[in-house]
Protein backbone atom coordinates (compact mmCIF):
# COMPACT_ATOMS: atom_id res chain seq x y z
CA UNK A 1 0.00 0.00 0.00
CA UNK A 2 1.52 3.59 -0.60
CA UNK A 3 0.33 6.38 1.29
CA UNK A 4 -0.41 9.77 -0.16
CA UNK A 5 -0.62 12.66 1.95
CA UNK A 6 -1.39 16.14 1.62
CA UNK A 7 -2.48 19.23 3.55
CA UNK A 8 0.64 20.75 4.94
CA UNK A 9 2.21 23.98 5.07
CA UNK A 10 2.81 27.29 6.79
CA UNK A 11 0.15 28.86 9.34
CA UNK A 12 0.20 31.10 11.79
CA UNK A 13 -0.58 30.46 15.43
CA UNK A 14 -3.86 29.98 16.40
CA UNK A 15 -4.98 28.90 12.38
CA UNK A 16 -6.04 25.61 11.09
CA UNK A 17 -4.90 23.04 8.46
CA UNK A 18 -6.85 19.69 7.55
CA UNK A 19 -4.40 16.77 6.42
CA UNK A 20 -5.92 13.98 4.06
CA UNK A 21 -4.40 11.09 3.31
CA UNK A 22 -5.11 8.28 0.81
CA UNK A 23 -3.98 4.59 -0.06
CA UNK A 24 -3.11 3.43 -2.96
CA UNK A 25 -5.58 0.56 -2.91
CA UNK A 26 -7.97 -1.08 -0.88
CA UNK A 27 -6.88 -1.93 2.16
CA UNK A 28 -8.07 -4.34 4.69
CA UNK A 29 -12.00 -4.30 6.32
CA UNK A 30 -9.92 -4.69 9.67
CA UNK A 31 -7.63 -1.95 9.76
CA UNK A 32 -6.49 1.41 11.71
CA UNK A 33 -5.42 4.57 9.95
CA UNK A 34 -3.77 7.32 11.92
CA UNK A 35 -1.22 10.19 11.71
CA UNK A 36 2.06 10.58 13.68
CA UNK A 37 4.43 13.27 13.91
CA UNK A 38 7.77 13.69 14.12
CA UNK A 39 9.00 17.55 15.69
CA UNK A 40 12.66 18.07 14.79
CA UNK A 41 14.54 17.06 17.45
CA UNK A 42 12.43 14.91 18.61
CA UNK A 43 11.34 10.88 18.08
CA UNK A 44 8.07 10.17 16.12
CA UNK A 45 5.24 10.05 18.21
CA UNK A 46 1.47 9.64 17.98
CA UNK A 47 -1.06 12.22 17.02
CA UNK A 48 -4.35 10.44 16.44
CA UNK A 49 -5.93 6.61 15.03
CA UNK A 50 -8.87 5.57 13.94
CA UNK A 51 -9.82 2.27 13.48
CA UNK A 52 -12.42 0.70 11.08
CA UNK A 53 -14.53 0.69 13.05
CA UNK A 54 -14.46 4.73 14.14
CA UNK A 55 -12.92 3.72 17.37
CA UNK A 56 -10.26 7.05 17.99
CA UNK A 57 -7.02 7.14 19.92
CA UNK A 58 -5.70 10.58 20.43
CA UNK A 59 -2.87 11.99 22.11
CA UNK A 60 -3.33 14.56 25.13
CA UNK A 61 -1.32 16.90 23.61
CA UNK A 62 -3.91 17.50 20.84
CA UNK A 63 -7.44 16.34 22.66
CA UNK A 64 -9.89 19.09 21.96
CA UNK A 65 -7.96 21.06 19.15
CA UNK A 66 -7.45 17.98 16.45
CA UNK A 67 -10.10 15.39 15.09
CA UNK A 68 -9.35 12.34 13.48
CA UNK A 69 -11.64 11.70 10.69
CA UNK A 70 -11.93 9.05 7.62
CA UNK A 71 -14.14 8.84 4.49
CA UNK A 72 -17.05 6.71 3.43
CA UNK A 73 -18.30 4.62 0.67
CA UNK A 74 -15.71 4.96 -2.25
CA UNK A 75 -13.61 7.40 0.17
CA UNK A 76 -13.18 4.92 2.51
CA UNK A 77 -9.41 4.70 2.52
CA UNK A 78 -9.04 8.26 2.78
CA UNK A 79 -8.10 9.62 6.71
CA UNK A 80 -8.21 13.14 7.74
CA UNK A 81 -6.65 15.28 10.13
CA UNK A 82 -8.72 18.45 11.13
CA UNK A 83 -6.12 20.52 12.99
CA UNK A 84 -7.76 23.62 14.95
CA UNK A 85 -5.64 25.99 17.61
CA UNK A 86 -2.33 25.41 15.44
CA UNK A 87 0.42 26.07 18.15
CA UNK A 88 4.14 26.20 17.17
CA UNK A 89 5.14 22.98 19.35
CA UNK A 90 2.74 21.12 16.53
CA UNK A 91 5.27 22.52 14.26
CA UNK A 92 6.50 18.81 12.64
CA UNK A 93 6.38 16.10 9.91
CA UNK A 94 3.59 14.70 9.70
CA UNK A 95 3.30 10.43 8.58
CA UNK A 96 0.38 9.03 7.43
CA UNK A 97 0.18 5.36 9.13
CA UNK A 98 -2.21 2.39 7.83
CA UNK A 99 -2.32 -0.85 9.72
CA UNK A 100 -3.99 -4.36 8.43
CA UNK A 101 -5.26 -6.99 10.28
CA UNK A 102 -5.71 -10.10 8.07
CA UNK A 103 -3.86 -12.72 9.99
CA UNK A 104 -0.72 -11.20 11.29
CA UNK A 105 -0.39 -7.31 10.88
CA UNK A 106 0.98 -4.90 7.92
CA UNK A 107 2.12 -1.56 8.49
CA UNK A 108 2.55 0.84 6.12
CA UNK A 109 3.95 4.57 6.48
CA UNK A 110 3.47 7.40 4.09
CA UNK A 111 6.64 9.80 3.50
CA UNK A 112 4.95 12.54 5.55
CA UNK A 113 4.12 16.26 5.24
CA UNK A 114 5.36 19.03 6.75
CA UNK A 115 3.16 21.47 9.19
CA UNK A 116 5.20 24.34 10.18
CA UNK A 117 3.44 26.67 12.72
CA UNK A 118 4.83 30.05 13.20
CA UNK A 119 4.79 32.24 16.64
Amino acid sequence: VQLQACGGGLVQTGGSLRLSCTASRGIASRNRMGWYRRAPGKQRELVATITNDGITNDAESVKGRFTISRGYGKSKDTVYLQMNTLKPEDTAVYYCNVVEYTGWRREYWGKGTLVTVSS
